[in-house]
């Protein structure tokens, strides 16, 4: 199981430790956007002073660096993991895809903020490219197990790859944590579906295109 980046706990005001700080200031980002929320604000949201704030971090920028940490080194765990190293292709991407929705669901805040990056700051920079990187790994596993034929050959590589990122990017928008499904469930469900979907199977009927008139008329009655 992934474990997330410690960040020390600093003994001072009642209510708030740094680690508890971390996680409110993040929902607070997600919900207004970084840039958009100031320090005041963030002092509002939590219900304590600007001075309580900076007796545990020094600027809005450390609990972002703090934040994209939390996410990063959690995932980059992921990569460092034996499952990913050893094994048939397909059995290393499945593992993978698991474990990178269960840090999702684990770290959803932190990773939601991470995905929601513009690369505004040299920190979001940072961020971006270490984003980049696991992705990069992520492809080569995906591009293994296509040439080794456990995924689908009539699929273009570059579309695959990328229909797994945006399914398993996707579970930041719509999964909750105290909802049905436990994050070993989610991502049970995210492999079997992107298996069986890029997975090598049958042939697919695809429906036939309805005529181009038909088209032209339902766009000009729904317009």
């Amino acid at each position: 199981m992934p474990t997330s980046v410690e960040t020390r706990p600093r003994r001072g005001r009642p209510g708030y430790d740094q680690r508890s700080l971390l996680h409110r200031s993040v929902e607070v980002f997600n919900v207004h956007g970084y840039d958009s929320t100031s320090m005041e604000m963030l002092a509002r949201e939590l219900g304590i002073t600007k001075s309580a704030i900076y007796h545990h971090v020094n600027s809005k920028e450390e609990l972002l660096r703090l934040a994209l940490d939390q996410a990063l080194i959690s995932l980059q765990e992921v990569l460092e993991m034996p499952g990913t190293h050893s094994g048939r292709a397909d059995a290393r991407l499945e593992f993978v895809i698991y474990n990178t929705v269960l840090v999702l669901a684990e770290q959803l805040p932190y990773v939601t903020l991470l995905l929601r990056l513009r690369g505004n700051s040299p920190i979001e920079l940072a961020a971006l490219q270490r984003r980049r990187a696991f992705d990069a790994r992520m492809r080569e596993i995906v591009d293994l197990a296509r040439a080794q034929g456990y995924l689908r050959r009539d699929i273009d590589s570059a579309t695959t790859a990328r229909l797994i990122f945006g399914t398993i990017n996707s579970v930041v928008e719509w999964y909750e944590r105290d909802g049905r499904l436990t994050p070993e469930e989610l991502a049970t469900d995210v492999v079997r579906t992107i298996m069986t979907g890029v997975g090598r199977g049958g042939p697919v009927r695809l429906p036939d295109r309805p005529p181009e008139s038909h088209c032209l008329a339902t766009s000009v009655r729904t317009s």
